[in-house]
């Protein structure tokens, strides 16, 4: 039987290694629909013809929430900064990461950082301001 924990997220974790090494992408669809994998069909028109697209390398915080009483799954981490952020032909949800959670505001530009949750250990999507 084999382990959860040696089980790949289809797609993602490909995506989280390449966004690691400063390659993060988007699939792009003929209509410009933006989508994260593991995607095989755009979200928005439904197009199956994705094309690899690199992502910019800066965004800007659109909106975002500040969290002080969190799940357990993130209580070692409180208080942080939860942001979408806008990249271009997409946006992504992201924990801010390097400033404390009051300086965070929406038109902040940030980059794309894969970082890990100080509670489980995990690797999550954060955004360092530039």
């Amino acid at each position: 039987m084999n382990d959860p924990d040696d089980v790949a997220d289809a797609g993602f974790d490909e995506w989280l290694d390449a966004a690691e090494t400063g390659d993060a992408y988007c699939l792009e669809c003929a209509n410009g629909h933006g989508s994260l994998p593991p995607r095989r069909v755009c979200p928005d028109c439904g197009a199956t013809d994705l094309e690899r697209v690199d992502l910019p390398e800066t965004g800007e915080i659109e909106t975002f929430t500040i969290t002080h009483v969190p799940t357990p799954a993130f209580e070692q981490d409180a208080p942080y900064a939860t942001a979408i952020a806008n990249f271009g032909p997409v946006r992504i949800t992201g924990q801010v990461v390097g400033v404390d959670p009051a300086a965070v505001d929406t038109g902040l530009e940030v980059e794309l950082e894969i970082t890990v949750s100080e509670t489980t250990g995990e690797r999550v999507i954060g955004f360092r301001p530039v």
